[in-house]
């Protein structure tokens, strides 16, 4: 066991608030909320690995699931549990319905207060522009020792589709404007008022920018507005509709050669349609930060295509972000402690 139950120090006759982190993955979350909370004894933070958590997940108030499972099963096991909320947004590994039932509260940090929307956002530019500018043929020329090879392209003037306009999408778009591209976006359902507000580095009026997205569309014009995208970016959040919607139809649709990065969840792609099209050349370029498998397989054939660049579910693990996300955890754990109203995250139930 990890850290679990090790707090010698504290009085046993005084009540403790135990928080739980489940498994090993994502360490910063735990680490930063154990700092957070390092004055306020009354609080415990653990951690176990993922399949000890339904051994253990009986004596704790707060859960931080992470990438861990909850089905009716472990959460019927959860007798004193009051919250379970996600280190981020994604909720897909949580049976909302069974976490209703057995009267536990599911809850997610919103990503536009934390940083976390920010960070993800200059991961899908980074992808991007790796893609763009081939980093894997770069280290190949420099372990080759070859000058002025390989020959990128450039941000500038390209067609960015961004799938999936939430906070992260929004950042997103506020930062590919000044590499003058044309940004077309899909979301479910658009606003009235489609204003945007945005840093003051920004041309606005009023405060807020009119021109973000050149072209809005629904969830039905994303065949058509793939086939006119030189990148697509997939932001979507992952549910029963969007689950492997990056497939062989939404592919096939797309430019030949153009590229498509994915920062949301790997379970949006469907693998056989992404290693179809990089094999056929159809898809230019595959830039991943989530996989359908995780942790990914590093023998995975995937890797040996030379545009195809992968990274381990670090979009939104920046300092800024999970600085304030485990200051986040730390309150309500407070909060949940004291039996004040929580504050700072969104409930679903």
């Amino acid at each position: 066991m990890s850290s679990m139950a090790e707090k010698k120090d504290v009085d046993k006759d005084k009540p403790i608030t135990r928080v739980l982190f489940c498994g090993p993955h994502f360490p910063a979350s735990q680490i930063y909320t154990r700092e957070y909370l390092e004055k306020y004894p009354f609080i415990q933070v653990d951690d176990v690995p993922l399949k000890q958590v339904p051994d253990h997940i009986g004596n704790y108030d707060l859960c931080v699931s992470k990438n861990m499972l909850f089905d009716s099963n472990v959460l019927s096991r959860a007798k004193q549990m009051k919250l379970i909320m996600q280190f981020g947004v994604g909720l897909e590994g949580i049976d909302i319905d069974a976490a209703t039932k057995h009267g536990i509260k599911v809850a997610r940090i919103p990503g536009d207060a934390t940083g976390n929307a920010a960070s993800c956002a200059e991961m899908a530019i980074y992808l991007t522009l790796g893609l763009l500018r081939k980093q894997n043929e770069m280290q190949i020329s420099v372990k080759q020792k070859m000058l002025g090879e390989p020959i990128g392209e450039t941000l500038l003037g390209k067609t960015v589709f961004i799938m999936g306009f939430g906070n992260i999408g929004i950042d997103l778009a506020k930062r590919l404007k000044p590499f003058d591209v044309k940004i077309i976006a899909t979301k479910r359902s658009w606003p009235s008022n489609s204003e945007v507000l945005i840093p003051k580095a920004f041309p606005t009026q009023n405060g807020v920018l009119d021109d973000l997205v050149d072209e809005k569309g629904s969830h039905g014009d994303i065949y058509e507005f793939a086939s006119k995208a030189d990148i697509v970016v997939c932001c979507l959040s992952m549910n029963k509709e969007t689950v492997g919607i990056l497939n062989k139809p939404f592919i096939s649709s797309m430019k030949k050669g153009a590229l498509l990065v994915n920062i949301a969840r790997g379970g949006l792609l469907d693998y056989e349609a992404v290693v179809q099209h990089l094999e056929s050349g159809h898809l230019g370029g595959l830039g991943i930060d989530v996989a359908w498998k995780e942790p990914f397989d590093p023998n995975d054939p995937v890797l040996k295509f030379k545009n195809v660049i992968l990274t381990p579910h670090v979009a939104g693990v920046t300092e800024h972000s999970y600085r304030s996300m485990a200051k986040v955890v730390g309150d309500v754990a407070l909060q949940l402690h004291a039996g004040k109203p929580l504050k700072g995250i969104e409930l679903v139930n």
